[in-house]
């Protein structure tokens, strides 16, 4: 029952013991409630049969007295058992989604709706908490609760009215079951256009230049109403279509009063029935069908809480790349060996690739686009594992060793650089958590970061702005260049460096290159030839595979692809309007 509960409600399994102790005391609440019944009951009795004696008064008395502790203590119990462990449980989930981020493959970010996942830890987070916390004990409390009354009622009391009373739950509850498919349907469809107006408002902030820079931000606009238009009408037809339901499974309930005095006024008529049971029967419906009309409307609810409970438990048990945590290598050369790759969509991308990237060298990757060379990097560094052959670092297969573990080895250095709303000397310091300021400066002046950073305001204080925004392009790259410089990593992995940068920056970013891959195992991706002229070892990939590899002087000495494309590009360079 724990590892069901566990991943139908995306919980802990400490969360899912708890889950049952909150059912628990809901139930036992709501049976100390119903003793004020039984005691007015009792009373009324011997009020009716004249036996209300001085010697009964004390009884009452402390019956009452005994009853208001034993609310408050359950009271108290069920508060801590269903508000308290949940939001316990509520951290608990979020570092778990969290920790498990960190280990999950980065390939599996390629294919994830940033917006969802953020959604996944923030609102779908939030709308489990308040079904664990008020809806899912509250409904399962309920209807144990209920059923233990009806119960004893059906032992101890005329069977014919306890149907009376009782026959409208089971059909108020299969109202709402029924609905429950329609009702996943359609807050999927509402998760899915929720998502795409989130989609459509991140995309419309973070593209509101180019959108006014080509006059398109009014048309844009007027989409992006559009999807917020179609969600607030999905929304509607969501709440109107659950209201049907709810709102029959209630009529059906207050019917139950109607049978109740019906049946009553029946058997009260015949005398097979006294006027203390038929008061007793009314009392306890009028009693019931309160928190049972709550409860079904709990119960759409819960339904509608699935699927946000779906799409945690697809992030918590996903796998996860593993391996240990202690990396022994001979060296730090990098081999591919007949490695194959595919993405989800079973396209092959890789196709029997092999060779190495020696330590102390320089290899570089080019090839036309497509041909597979942002996948080796990536594929090297763990981010994915290959479907086929191996890739060792030192002589052991990196897929054998925890991703930590194995990327402490790398620094590398994306085209798209992630920068932080910070300052720049806490944006470099996070190469090396820990390092000293002095390291970080040092690290900044092999960057060829000095030049810019002592004209900021604050100099190395200075914050940049979201992602870097106050700096120029080849300001943000020096500062990831720098990042590689503090780690001091024994591989580098560096993907097209330079390619948005004018000769200038170039200039500057690969004289910083030059001192940073010295002695390292270095693993170049690039389009520029002048990029890689002095590179060891060429690697051309194209259509996925090794269509030529050898050192340039090799690879110049015959109608090569290399030859080609360096032979296009100083054409190109030389163009002139």
């Amino acid at each position: 029952m724990i590892e069901k509960l566990q991943h139908k409600y995306a919980l802990s399994r400490q969360g899912a013991k708890d889950m049952i102790k909150a059912c628990i005391s809901v139930t036992v609440t709501n049976m100390v409630l119903m003793l004020p019944a039984g005691v007015l009951y009792t009373l009324i009795k011997d009020l009716l049969n004249n036996e209300l004696g001085k010697e009964r008064i004390p009884f009452y008395a402390i019956s009452s007295v005994v009853i208001l502790i034993l609310i408050a203590i359950t009271n108290y119990i069920q508060y801590n058992a269903t508000f308290l462990t949940t939001y316990r449980e509520s951290g608990v989930r979020r570092t778990t989604i969290a920790e498990k981020l960190r280990k999950l493959p980065l390939s599996y970010f390629g294919k994830k709706n940033i917006a969802d996942l953020t959604t996944n830890i923030m609102g779908d987070c939030a709308m489990i908490e308040t079904a664990s916390s008020h809806w899912i004990p509250e409904l399962i409390g309920a209807v144990i609760s209920v059923s233990l009354v009806g119960i004893s009622m059906f032992i101890f009391f005329d069977w014919r009215m306890v149907l009376a009373s009782f026959w409208v739950i089971p059909v108020a509850f299969i109202i709402i079951v029924t609905c429950s498919g329609a009702e996943r349907r359609a807050t999927r469809k509402n998760q899915a256009v929720k998502l795409e107006m989130s989609d459509g408002i991140q995309e419309c902030l973070e593209s509101i230049r180019d959108l006014r820079a080509n006059n398109y931000e009014g048309k844009y606009l007027e989409e992006l109403d559009g999807k917020i238009k179609k969600v607030e009408k999905f929304a509607l037809f969501t709440e109107l279509k659950m209201a049907v339901y709810v709102n029959s499974a209630a009529i059906v309930l207050k019917l139950g009063i109607g049978t109740t005095a019906i049946m009553g006024g029946i058997l009260f008529a015949k005398g097979e029935i006294d006027i203390l049971t038929f008061f007793m029967f009314l009392m306890i419906v009028s009693r019931l069908y309160a928190p049972m009309e709550i409860s079904l409307q709990n119960f759409a609810a819960i339904i509608a809480t699935g699927i946000q409970c779906e799409r945690l438990d697809e992030v918590l048990s996903h796998e996860i790349q593993t391996g240990t945590d202690r990396l022994k290598t001979d060296g730090y050369d990098i081999v591919f060996d007949h490695v194959g790759f595919k993405y989800s969509d079973d396209t092959d991308v890789l196709k029997d690739v092999s060779f190495t990237a020696k330590q102390g060298e320089v290899t570089a990757l080019i090839g036309p686009s497509g041909g597979g060379k942002t996948t080796i990097s990536r594929l090297a560094a763990r981010f994915w594992d290959a479907n086929s052959g191996t890739i060792t670092l030192g002589g052991t297969d990196i897929s054998k060793i925890d991703p930590e573990t194995l990327l402490s080895k790398y620094s590398i250095v994306f085209q798209d650089v992630t920068l932080f709303n910070n300052s720049v000397m806490e944006n470099i310091r996070i190469g090396r958590s820990g390092a000293t300021d002095e390291e970080v400066m040092e690290a900044a002046r092999l960057a060829n970061c000095e030049e810019f950073v002592n004209l900021l305001p604050d100099k190395y204080n200075t914050f940049i702005g979201e992602n870097g925004s106050e700096l120029s392009g080849g300001e943000r790259q020096r500062i990831s260049i720098a990042r590689a410089f503090l780690k001091d990593a024994p591989i580098i992995l560096l993907d097209e460096a330079t390619a948005s940068l004018d000769a200038e920056n170039e200039t500057a970013i690969q004289e910083a290159l030059s001192r940073l891959i010295q002695n390292k195992t270095v693993l170049i991706i690039a389009h520029r030839m002048r990029t890689i002229a002095n590179a060891n070892k060429i690697v051309v990939l194209k259509d996925g595979v090794v269509a030529e590899q050898g050192s340039p002087e090799a690879l110049n000495g015959y109608d090569s692809i290399y030859k080609r494309m360096k032979a296009q590009q100083t054409a190109s360079q030389n163009w002139r309007m």
